[in-house]
């Protein structure tokens, strides 16, 4: 359900005719040869496609207008070979909705010293002709991400890899679909917010749904599917011996099964890509769903308990830029703390932790759960694989959208959790538990999150960047009373910033 490969990302390179027709042909075919190499590059993801050279205003805007109404472009790349005059540049790049990228490169790594003569000059000014764009771009007050380098090291390559992969998940948002099951669940305040702004500011929609819709989808179920389901089950996971055939609780697989298929079909039939569900509005069904809703994160879905529709976002992008990377991306929970040895988080939730972040095959167990009212529901028992993570959380603020990106370490839990029937991730919060955790709460940062291995604060950064929301990092330099310095400022720069022009 996620497809990378079949995105593009444009190439654009600018020039002008000053310089003559040869000139633009060697440019040309500069900007083909490093086109062709990013798009060769395993860490870039989407097609590289290159545009005609750009050499006046009329082509340009015609250029951003292609780029804003094609389904599979998710942004620009430019450069600037030699000196283009940036007042082309300002209709095009005013009218442009799609996210931009500066590379500021040149063809050639290193410098001709006994041979360079001025038509070597000319032809490779990028060293003035990018400032030319940087200051219309700095004039203009656009969003768009600068990366500096020769074009064919490993660590441009990784910068950029980083940014598309943020761009297609802000393609994506942009016609993503929240199905919400039932309402927020009590009155949780964090998990609510303003479903009209995030369309608005952020793309997605968010429609609530009776679970009787869902109930509709499950019925129609058959037995036969229901069967080849739980087979693939049994061949997938470590089953619990009351699961298997002939178990006393197989019956429970079974709904279990059911469930996942019917909230497949709905999915599917409202080309919904995230969802939220709650335990307190479970008309109809037999259980909460559990295996079903790990299963779907799996496969890239987005979702988020008990309402929360901003994770089920969260959770959808960075499925969307993790996409063919390992490690995982997981819906998660802060629960409980260890407070020694500096502190540690065990996270999980009821059940519904992706098993894209586990160590080991899961095992599929059946357990009472205590709230909700229902029968015992199906999950996938398993432990968290280890190394650095990132854990990240959407906030409404009122006038905006806030990101909180915390650096983490997941490792083993110190003690086996034989009596702990849920998945699970143990984690050291960067720089330790003590800032990290005044940092979060001085930030409002909620306690469900996303938390991936695959991914690194990089890309939230830019995705953030894309969309205009404020991204609070914190990381193993963080100083509390620095990061309180930057709370501040940012509410004065978010109070200010619609007033700039």
């Amino acid at each position: 359900m996620i497809d990378l490969a079949n995105l593009e990302v444009w190439f654009v390179t600018g020039s002008q005719h000053l310089y003559g027709p040869e000139t633009l042909k060697q440019v040309q075919a500069h900007a083909a040869t490093i086109a062709r190499g990013l798009a060769e590059s395993p860490q870039i993801p989407t097609k590289i496609i290159c545009k005609p050279v750009m050499t006046g205003s009329d082509s340009i805007h015609q250029l951003c207008q292609d780029a804003n109404s094609s389904k599979v472009c998710v942004g620009l790349i430019t450069w600037m070979h030699t000196f283009s005059p940036a007042r082309m540049w300002i209709a095009g790049l005013g009218s442009l909705n799609k996210p931009l990228l500066h590379l500021h490169t040149q063809f050639n790594a290193e410098l001709p010293w006994s041979s360079i003569d001025m038509d070597f000059m000319n032809l490779n000014q990028s060293a003035h002709g990018d400032r030319e764009f940087g200051f219309i771009g700095a004039r203009m007050r656009l969003r768009r991400k600068i990366i500096v380098g020769f074009w064919q090291d490993a660590d441009v390559h990784g910068e950029m890899g980083a940014w598309v992969r943020a761009a297609c998940a802000w393609h994506d948002a942009q016609q993503l679909r929240i199905a919400r099951f039932g309402d927020n669940m009590r009155n949780v305040a964090v998990t609510e917010g303003n479903k009209v702004n995030a369309e608005i500011k952020l793309g997605y929609t968010v429609s609530g749904y009776g679970v009787g819709d869902l109930l509709d989808r499950v019925q129609q179920v058959t037995d036969a599917e229901v069967n080849r389901l739980t087979a693939a089950y049994d061949d997938a996971y470590t089953v619990a011996e009351p699961l298997r055939k002939g178990g006393c609780k197989r019956k429970s697989m079974s709904e279990a099964a059911r469930i996942e298929l019917g909230l497949r079909q709905f999915l599917e039939d409202t080309a919904s890509h995230a969802f939220t569900d709650t335990f307190e509005d479970l008309h109809g069904l037999t259980q909460l769903p559990g295996i079903a809703v790990q299963r779907l994160m799996a496969d890239g879905y987005g979702f988020g308990a008990e309402g929360d529709w901003k994770t089920a976002a969260l959770v959808r992008a960075l499925k969307v830029m993790s996409h063919g990377l390992s490690g995982g991306v997981s819906f998660m929970e802060d629960y409980t703390y260890h407070l020694r040895n500096g502190g540690q988080v065990l996270g999980a939730h009821m059940l519904e932790v992706c098993p894209s972040i586990a160590a080991d095959t899961p095992s599929a167990e059946i357990h009472p759960l205590s709230i909700g009212g229902k029968s015992d529901p199906v999950r996938l028992v398993f432990t968290a694989s280890t190394g650095r993570a990132v854990n990240a959380s959407v906030v409404d603020l009122g006038n905006r959208f806030r990101m909180i990106v915390n650096e983490v370490k997941l490792i083993d839990p110190e003690h086996p959790l034989p009596k702990l029937p849920v998945a699970r991730a143990v984690w050291v919060p960067e720089p330790n538990l003590k800032v990290a955790a005044t940092a979060w709460i001085s930030a409002g940062g909620a306690h469900h999150t996303a938390l991936s291995r695959a991914l690194t604060s990089e890309h939230l950064e830019n995705f953030c960047e894309m969309s205009g929301m404020e991204c609070l990092r914190i990381d193993r330099d963080t100083r509390v009373s620095d990061f309180m310095k930057e709370l501040r400022w940012n509410d004065m720069y978010y109070h200010l910033a619609n007033g700039f022009n």
